[in-house]
């Protein structure tokens, strides 16, 4: 459309910048983006993959992945009841003796891997770890949840985690079902995509999971089941989905690595050629070159290994020339051999890694000091790049808790209050004493110090001046509590107590049978 014949729609503003369809540098940059479900729905089998596959081959992935979940998660995140003591009127005592033994019951239905797994492999702690590699290399996990018996255990609450693969759209009647995402419920006419349905509303109301595996070899036959998403009487979440979203209107989630898929495997052919240039000028071989018939009584030549197993021996052909260390082969007449060097290692090698390190952990949140473990800056770099780090740790651990850990402590409480386990007034009659008695923190994995003794002063004087607490600086510098260890030092320093005045007894006594004998010695 031309405006006064000056100006032609689309070259104002952005048009002359970085939308200019007229600019060399961006004239064949014209990507294309469709809807959610076009442009991650469709493409999530294959990210979902190779995500996978590069954490499961290459270090720089594994690294990513295992760092996220080492500090986010650790040995597992512990449950610290709190309770809204100015909603529910109780006293510090009063909620103190509350949470005690809310967690001493939860320990017991948690800590055991047949009361709280349905195939009894893992802990809720180990569920968690699970969970957290899970969503971070295969884009997200769902937990089911379930119910059983188990022996000496009153709770028959169970958790089912099922991989991303086994939620799709049900596609019956089609031995494969990869490209399909999209469906509709016949029943209620609701839309599915890649196994989430929504109603109209664009509301999460259930999820199909398939009994298989997509290209699994097997005879048993693929069906689907639907589990909703909440229970239509409790409201208590069915299926826990453990994702994290980047798009409106996105219902199935992209694995950690999707953006740096590309340089990640990159770094894994370079650096696997590296190694193999390496290897071959390691295993550099002797070649004799002779005019004269070699026989078996020789030298034992074209071999590889040391002659003493028939297995070490590769290949039996006279006329193939195999390397391996320490290896001698003799040329037939007429034949030659020209090496050129290598000059392996690569000098370069290292610093391109590292660049490239640099640009991978920005894309993912984590410095490149603690993606390769290489503190050799400043501690002021250093700890500038923790701190980095940890705001990234801080957010995914309270998206994970928000997802996995909190719904599963509200179907867990729910149940102990309804079986007269937990004392909780009003929970299951007023939503705002509900809430109240659900309050909860879910303690990690502390930081750590790269100095200890400037952080814990750090610490010292932001309590005494009223930034922070005893209980907040626990949880920070060493992932305590402050309540336990309290408890725990007033234990110990009654018994040390006592063995002082043990001791001081114990002097006292020494000292008057000292006085009695040197009085007796007088007397003789």
């Amino acid at each position: 459309m031309v405006y006064n014949n000056l100006h032609i729609s689309g070259a104002k503003g952005y048009g002359q910048a970085g939308a200019s369809h007229t600019r060399r540098a961006l004239k064949g940059f014209n990507p294309m983006s469709g809807s959610p479900r076009e442009d991650i729905d469709d493409n999530n089998y294959t990210l979902r993959q190779r995500g996978r596959m590069l954490t499961m081959s290459a270090p720089i992935a594994a690294s990513a992945v295992k760092t996220n979940r080492t500090n986010t998660i650790g040995l597992g995140l512990k449950l610290n009841p709190r309770p809204d003591r100015a909603i529910l009127e109780l006293t510090s005592e009063q909620a103190k003796e509350w949470e005690r033994g809310v967690k001493a019951e939860f320990r017991m239905w948690a800590e055991h891997k047949q009361r709280c797994d349905i195939t009894g492999i893992n802990d809720f702690y180990m569920m968690q770890q699970l969970c957290f590699y899970s969503w971070l290399s295969s884009g997200d996990v769902f937990v089911v949840r379930k119910e059983g018996e188990t022996p000496n255990c009153p709770y028959t609450l169970k958790l089912h985690v099922i991989e991303a693969d086994r939620c799709s759209t049900p596609a019956d009647g089609l031995a494969y079902t990869i490209g399909v995402t999209e469906g509709k419920n016949p029943d209620n006419c609701n839309r599915i995509y890649d196994g989430v349905e929504v109603n109209k509303e664009g509301g999460v109301v259930a999820y199909w999971f398939r009994n298989t595996y997509p290209y699994q070899i097997t005879y048993e036959k693929t069906d689907w089941v639907r589990i909703e998403a909440y229970g239509q009487k409790t409201g208590l979440p069915n299926v826990m989905h453990i994702m994290n979203t980047e798009r409106p209107e996105q219902y199935r989630g992209v694995t950690y690595l999707a953006p740096i898929i590309e340089p990640l495997l990159q770094i894994k052919r370079y650096t696997d050629a590296e190694i193999m240039a390496a290897v071959a000028q390691a295993f550099f071989s002797v070649f004799i070159k002779s005019e004269a018939a070699t026989g078996m009584d020789g030298m034992p030549f074209n071999e590889v290994g040391d002659g003493q197993e028939a297995d070490d021996q590769v290949s039996y052909d006279p006329n193939e020339y195999e390397m391996g260390s320490g290896n001698i082969n003799v040329m037939n007449p007429g034949e030659s051999v020209e090496l050129v060097e290598t000059k392996r290692p690569n000098s370069g090698f290292e610093p391109f890694f590292k660049a490239m390190c640099k640009q991978i952990g920005a894309a993912l949140e984590i410095p490149a000091e603690l993606l390769i473990k290489e503190f050799t800056a400043s501690y002021s770099a250093s700890r500038a790049a923790l701190l980095e780090a940890w705001k990234a740790f801080k957010m995914y651990r309270n998206w994970f808790t928000s997802s996995f850990c909190k719904p599963v402590y509200e179907i867990w409480l729910s149940e102990a209050i309804a079986r007269g386990r937990v004392n909780a007034p009003g929970f299951f009659s007023d939503p705002l004493v509900r809430e109240a008695w659900l309050g909860s923190e879910w303690i990690g994995p502390s930081q750590g110090q790269l100095d200890p003794v400037k952080e814990v002063n750090a610490e010292i004087l932001s309590i005494q001046n009223g930034l922070t607490t005893h209980e907040a600086a626990a949880a920070k510098i060493n992932g305590s509590d402050w309540d336990t260890n309290i408890d725990q030092l007033e234990m110990e320093f009654r018994k040390v107590d006592e063995l002082e005045d043990r001791l001081s007894r114990l002097t006292m006594m020494e000292e008057e049978d000292r006085e009695d004998d040197s009085d007796s010695d007088e007397e003789i």
